[in-house]
């Protein structure tokens, strides 16, 4: 299938840029929902793109309606994130709950925004969460309750959907992007780490799209092949 339009949060790096990506190349349109957009062009990529903090309900209403004014939107990839690692004592309260805000809630309220229109185009969600939706490690409590919730909130949508919206989780291991950069290094992987490219875990993303009528990949684990978090 081509000629999809696509709203894909965090497009303008990391995983969301590589899902961006991918889905001009096989013919759909993505629509790039970024912070990051403020300074690129509406153009740029040859994307159209809706600055937007996925964490303003509002803001993020206007940009969906935006998203709509074509016709109805096929498909939202939610791949926004931000991590604070350290431990809850550690970690100031609204730096945690920024991570809640923009992984879990914002997740949710672009969903919320885009499911009447999902559900006209029959199109599909595809929600990111982590390996760490799955275990848990330590200090990363503000992440580990914001991608179980993702989780949560995903398998809880698709029963309430069944038949009118397809919804994936993705569950990706590390990957190697810009995700790290503004951690303590005890928190970073180390220099030898082996990591999924974005671009290989964008191509599960386009699978599970990809699936005829009917067919639904509820949930997809992509990891390197040498990845310690999982299982």
């Amino acid at each position: 299938m081509t000629g999809r339009r696509i709203i894909v949060t965090g497009g303008a790096s990391g995983l969301g840029r590589a899902v961006a990506e991918m889905l001009r190349e096989n013919g759909d349109e993505p629509i790039v929902f970024d912070r990051a957009n403020a300074s690129a062009p509406n153009d740029a990529e040859g994307d159209r793109r809706e600055n937007v903090d996925v964490t303003d309900r509002e803001a993020v209403e206007r940009a969906v309606a935006r998203a709509n004014e074509g016709g109805d939107v096929d498909g939202v990839i939610t791949a926004a994130g931000i991590d604070r690692c350290g431990y809850l004592s550690e970690v100031p309260a609204e730096e945690w709950e920024r991570v809640i805000d923009v992984n879990l809630l914002g997740t949710v309220g672009v969903v919320r925004a885009a499911l009447p229109a999902l559900e006209r185009s029959h199109g599909h969600v595809i929600t990111v969460a982590s390996t760490l939706a799955l275990r848990v490690a330590e200090g990363a409590t503000a992440y580990c309750a914001a991608k179980f919730g993702v989780l949560g909130f995903s398998r809880a949508l698709a029963a309430e959907t069944r038949g009118r919206v397809g919804v994936t989780t993705l569950i990706p291991g590390g990957m190697d992007t810009h995700f790290f950069d503004d951690r303590p290094d005890s928190y970073k992987p180390p220099a030898d780490a082996k990591l999924n490219r974005p671009d290989d875990v964008a191509r599960a993303v386009l699978f599970a799209l990809d699936q005829p009528q009917g067919c639904e990949v509820r949930e997809l684990v992509v990891c390197q092949e040498y990845e310690e978090s999982w299982p």
